[in-house]
């Protein structure tokens, strides 16, 4: 108890006096404002170090301004102490704040929820018993992976999913006001290219040495995921396989997967392959993307790519033209949140289709042939390409492709 006593207290400053959190404005805090006043548990979801636990405090921030008393706000991470129980927390804060839970407006927020075994019943059990308490709870993989989780929380929570940084957030990182566009042009460019060497990740704003960039990704990242977060979630005893298999996708990042083939090189089954993939998905470690189709039941057979939802910093500061496109392409494919692609048996290709609409990324370059043979198969009028720096309209009969560059695209929100 003595040792959550000094834990508690250092993890809830404002219980000794203001708190101030600094805090960059993300889109996502402005979207769960209305979700807020409501009973049902608000979750976050995300990669770590994407921004969840700061958007935390920021709520915490907001609700002693707007009037709650800061000594009824109990934050606690499972991140380094999944042994303690929520019940010892709560009789802990209770006794150093001379509180009773069962009296007044309480806020009580738990980050990393997913490390506390059995959370979903402990957070349903407070959420049944207490109605005057508000819970926010966050988790770096989904939090949803056992379907036990979903139907135990059904209608008790709304899940958002906290992402890297959009390049409209990234300039709201550098105080950038970028309007009217046009007068912003050559300005926007080059912060384009600086957001390029973030991987969309708040704490890597600014940060331009490729060794500073490496170490970030490799410790803070994927050495947490892939040989702690993961093998504990998943019971795996060898990680090797695992780290393999998300290197492949690290280096060449848009692979066409074909399960055979690939459990063949590794030397796994099928069965074992797809688990793994499982895995990176819901860790947020990589996208998948599903060749599109009308007929819904004809997506989950067909191939699919694979993005990680970072990239390589040896890929990353490479200047060679191929090197340079495919983190064009990766960025473009991550900032747009792609589920899909298409490809036909000609291996004619579309990047990404978004709302029945195609989108190509052209680093180099301009080819029309499959975004004018997408529209043509189906029915579609208005297509994009995203290029780096071109600028223009096409018309091909009734269809128009508009061709616009990357910084433009991202601010403009065409889709």
């Amino acid at each position: 108890m003595a040792q959550i006593r000094e834990i508690l207290q250092d993890m809830n400053p404002w219980w000794k006096g203001e708190f101030n959190v600094e805090f960059n404005e993300r889109e996502l805090h402005k979207t769960i404002q209305k979700y807020l006043p409501l009973k049902q548990i608000v979750a976050f979801t995300g990669l770590r170090r994407v921004g969840k636990t700061t958007l935390m405090l920021k709520i915490i921030e907001d609700e002693v301004r707007g009037g709650l008393n800061s000594h009824n706000i109990l934050f606690f991470s499972f991140d380094e102490f999944k042994d303690i129980e929520i019940d010892n927390l709560i009789k802990v804060y209770e006794e150093i704040l001379e509180k009773d839970i069962r009296k007044g407006k309480y806020l009580l927020l738990f980050d990393e929820i997913q490390k506390l075994n059995d959370w979903e019943n402990k957070i349903k059990r407070i959420y049944d018993t207490f109605r005057n308490i508000k819970i926010i709870i966050s988790g770096s993989e989904s939090l949803f992976i056992k379907n036990k989780s979903r139907a135990i929380l059904a209608g008790r929570i709304f899940e958002f999913k906290v992402e890297t940084l959009t390049f409209k957030e990234f300039l709201d990182f550098k105080d950038f006001n970028h309007k009217p566009l046009n007068l912003y042009n050559k300005d926007l460019k080059k912060l384009f290219n600086e957001f390029i060497f973030t991987l969309g990740f708040p704490e890597l704003v600014g940060i331009k040495e490729k060794e500073i960039i490496k170490k970030y990704i490799k410790e803070s990242i994927l050495e947490k995921v892939i040989y702690n977060d993961i093998p504990k979630l998943f019971k795996i005893k060898d990680v090797s396989i695992l780290e393999s298999l998300f290197n492949i996708f690290l280096e060449e990042p848009g692979q066409i997967v074909e399960i055979s083939k690939l459990a063949n090189e590794l030397n796994i089954s099928r069965q074992s392959l797809s688990l793994y993939l499982r895995y990176l998905e819901d860790s947020f470690l990589i996208r998948k993307l599903y060749n599109y189709s009308r007929n819904k039941r004809k997506i989950e057979r067909k191939l699919k790519k694979y993005y990680p939802t970072m990239l390589s910093p040896d890929l990353l500061f490479k200047d060679d033209i191929l090197s340079k496109s495919k983190t064009f392409e990766w960025l473009i494919i991550n900032q747009l949140k792609a589920e899909f692609f298409w490809r036909d048996p000609y291996k004619n290709e579309v990047d990404i289709i978004k709302d029945n609409i195609p989108i190509e990324i052209k680093y180099g370059k301009i080819d029309l042939n499959g975004i004018l043979l997408f529209m043509d198969k189906f029915k579609v009028n208005n297509g994009y390409v995203i290029s780096l720096n071109e600028e223009e309209e096409k018309t091909f009969k009734n269809k128009k492709v508009k061709i616009i560059p990357a910084f433009k695209f991202l601010i403009s929100n065409h889709i």
